[in-house]
C-alpha cells in the first residue's frame, strides 16, 4: 500500500509519529505545547489499484446496518432522498452514522465512492485483501474505497476529542493483508489479539417475531409449553421486549401482561431444563416512560435537547453511560434478572450509549468502555449484543446480532427500502449473514436473527422461509424461531430437527455468482457427519 497524504490538524500544533512496515500503518499524535488541543482530523489516504471484476465489502456502522458485497458499479441508496423533514420526525438517521457522520461522507453519490468502518475487504474469487483498523477502542476508523480514483481512505471519528499535553492518541493502527478467507481475518483478530469468549452454538425460542411487544405471560407460557413438542430439545426460551411498562422502566413488569410478575415464567423456564433469556436495552429510555419523567438528568443532551435515537415506541432517548447513577441503575436492572436465574441477556440498541461524543472521549472510546462496563455488570451471565457497532464487541460478548431484523414481508414495506440501512429486512439480514460470517467464532458467535417456519404472520414464501433457515444454521451460531412450536406438524418437527444438524456443519468453501442483480446467488461446500455436500442458494 503507497501511502500517498495524511492529514493531521488540531486547534494548536500537533506532533506526529508514523510507523510504517510491510502490512501496518500506526499514526499517533501528540500536543506539541503545555495546552490541551482539540483534534480536527486525523486521516490518510493510501493508494489501491482496483479490479473491474473486484468484489467490494466495506463493514457498516452498526449491527443493524446492511453490509453486502458490491461491484463497482454499486452504491448504497438508503438515505439519498429521505426529505429531512420526515428524517428529523422518525429519525431515520439515528440508527446509523448518520447522526454524526459529514455530510460528505454521508450522501456522496459519486460513482465508485464506498464507506464502512473498522474492516473491509476486496474479494478476487478466492482471493482477499483485507483493510482493517487494530485502534477502534480509540475511536471508530472509517474507511472509503474509491474505485475512481484508485484510493482507499482512513479517517478517525474524533473530532472534538481534546488531547491533554503529553497524551500520545493512537489515530490509526492498520493492517494490510491478503490471502484466503481464513487467512486474512485470522491475521487481523491476531493482530489484536482477541479471541471469543467460550461460548457454544445455541437452539432456541425468542418471542419477538410473532406478538412483538404485545407478549403476555399466556403466551409466553404457551410456547413454552409448545417447545416440549419438539423432537429436539432446544437450549434456551428468551423473553423479548414487552415484558416492562415502558422501555427503560426495567425494575417493573406490565402488571396488565404479567399479573403475577416475570419471577414465576423464569422459574417455569429453568424447571423445564431451558436456559432463560431477557431482553433489554440498558442505555434507552422511552419518552413515556418513568424514567425519563423522574430522571431527565440521566439523559444525554445535545442543543438542549434530550438525544433521540429512533422512533422505535414512544420515541427512544439515549441515557448517559458515564453517569453514576445510570449505571447504578443498569446494574441493578440486571442484578434483578440475574437474581431470578436469568443467565442470557440480549441487550440492545447498545450505539445509543455513543450518540454523543465527550471532550476527553470519542465515540468508539465510550462505546468500548460501555462494553466493558456491560461485560463487568453481567459477570458469569452470557450476553447477546445487539445494535452494536461490531468491533466495540469483540471479546465481550458472547453472542452479537450481525444483521438487522429478520421482516414478515421478505424486504419490509416498499416505502421503507428508501430510509435507511439499518432498517428490518430479511433479504438483507441474510445478507448480512453471509458476508459476516467470517466473525462467527473469532469475535463472538454470530446471532443472524430468527427463522420462521410457520404459515400465518408472515408473507414469507415456504422458499424464502427454507433459505433462511437454511443460512441461519449453516452461517450463524444461533439458532432462534418466535413460533408456536405446539403447532408444528411432523413435517415442520423434523424439518426443525436437521437444521439443528445442520448447525454442525463445517462450511468447506463459498462460491459466488456474478454480482450487481437483484440477488445474490452462492454455492455452499460443508461437511457434516463425515461428508461433503454442496448447495446453492438465492438470496
Amino acid at each position: 500500500m503507497e501511502l500517498l497524504k495524511k492529514s493531521v490538524r488540531g486547534s494548536l500544533p500537533l506532533a506526529f509519529e508514523e510507523q510504517q512496515e510491510k502490512g501496518r500503518y500506526c499514526l499517533t499524535v501528540t500536543p506539541e505545547g503545555n495546552q490541551a488541543v482539540e483534534l480536527e482530523e486525523v486521516s490518510a489516504v493510501f493508494r489501491f489499484d482496483f479490479g473491474a471484476d473486484d468484489a467490494l465489502f466495506l463493514n457498516g456502522y452498526q449491527s443493524w446496518t446492511y453490509s453486502p458485497e458490491r461491484n463497482r458499479k454499486q452504491f448504497d441508496k438508503a438515505m439519498r432522498f429521505v426529505p429531512k423533514a420526515l428524517d428529523k420526525k422518525f429519525g431515520f438517521s439515528q440508527y446509523g452514522d448518520g447522526y454524526f457522520a459529514d455530510p460528505v461522507y454521508r450522501r456522496d453519490l459519486r460513482a465508485g465512492y464506498k464507506k464502512g468502518y473498522s474492516y473491509a475487504y476486496v474479494r478476487r474469487w478466492q482471493h482477499f485483501i483485507l483493510f482493517a483498523s487494530l485502534a477502534e477502542q480509540t475511536g471508530f476508523t472509517r474507511i472509503v474505497f474509491n474505485t475512481a480514483d484508485n484510493t482507499v481512505t482512513f479517517k478517525k471519528d474524533c473530532h472534538h476529542r481534546f488531547l491533554q499535553p503529553g497524551e500520545r492518541y493512537t489515530g490509526l493502527d492498520l493492517l494490510f493483508c491478503e490471502g484466503s478467507e481464513q487467512e486474512v481475518f485470522d491475521a487481523w483478530f491476531d493482530a489484536m489479539g482477541i479471541r471469543a469468549l467460550p461460548a457454544e452454538p445455541k437452539v432456541g425460542y425468542t418471542s419477538w417475531y410473532n406478538c412483538y411487544q404485545n407478549i403476555s405471560e399466556n403466551q409466553i407460557l404457551r410456547d413454552l409449553d409448545g417447545m416440549k413438542t419438539l423432537p429436539v430439545k432446544p437450549d434456551i426460551f428468551q423473553i423479548d421486549d414487552g415484558f416492562e411498562p415502558y422501555v427503560g422502566d426495567w425494575l417493573e413488569c406490565d402488571v396488565l401482561k404479567f399479573p403475577n410478575g416475570m419471577e414465576p415464567i423464569i422459574k417455569k423456564i429453568l424447571d423445564e431444563g431451558y436456559q432463560a433469556g431477557i431482553w433489554l436495552a440498558p442505555f434507552v429510555a422511552e419518552r413515556d416512560s418513568a424514567l425519563f419523567r423522574d430522571h431527565p438528568d440521566w439523559f444525554q443532551y445535545r442543543d438542549g435537547q434530550p438525544v433521540f435515537t429512533g422512533a422505535n415506541w414512544s420515541g427512544g432517548l439515549a441515557l448517559d453511560p458515564y453517569n453514576a447513577e445510570v449505571r447504578d441503575y443498569v446494574r441493578r436492572s440486571i442484578q434483578l434478572y440475574k437474581d431470578m436465574g436469568v443467565t442470557l441477556f440480549k441487550l440492545d440498541f447498545l450505539y445509543a450509549a455513543c450518540m454523543t461524543s465527550r471532550p476527553d472521549k470519542c465515540r468508539g472510546e465510550i462505546m468500548a468502555e460501555t462494553m466493558d462496563f456491560l461485560r463487568e455488570v453481567c459477570g458469569d451471565a452470557q450476553i447477546l449484543g445487539c445494535g452494536v457497532p461490531l468491533a466495540s464487541a469483540f471479546g465481550k460478548v458472547e453472542y452479537c446480532r450481525i444483521g438487522p431484523d429478520m421482516s414478515l414481508d421478505y424486504d419490509d414495506k416498499f416505502y421503507m427500502r428508501a430510509f435507511h440501512n439499518e432498517r428490518p429486512s430479511t433479504m438483507h439480514t441474510q445478507r448480512n449473514t453471509l458476508y459476516r460470517r467470517q466473525l462467527d467464532g473469532r469475535g463472538f458467535r454470530n446471532d443472524p436473527d430468527v427463522l420462521l417456519l410457520r404459515e400465518e404472520n408472515t408473507t414469507l414464501t415456504d422458499l424464502q422461509k427454507h433459505t433462511l433457515a437454511v443460512v441461519n444454521a449453516l452461517f450463524g451460531s444461533v439458532l432462534f424461531a418466535s413460533d408456536d412450536f405446539g403447532k408444528y406438524d411432523e413435517k415442520k418437527k423434523a424439518l426443525f430437527a436437521s437444521l439443528c444438524e445442520l448447525q454442525k456443519a463445517e462450511v468447506l468453501s463459498v462460491e459466488h455468482g456474478p454480482l450487481g442483480g437483484k440477488t445474490v446467488n452462492v454455492t455452499v461446500t460443508y461437511r457434516l457427519d463425515g461428508k461433503d455436500h454442496r448447495i446453492e442458494l438465492t438470496l
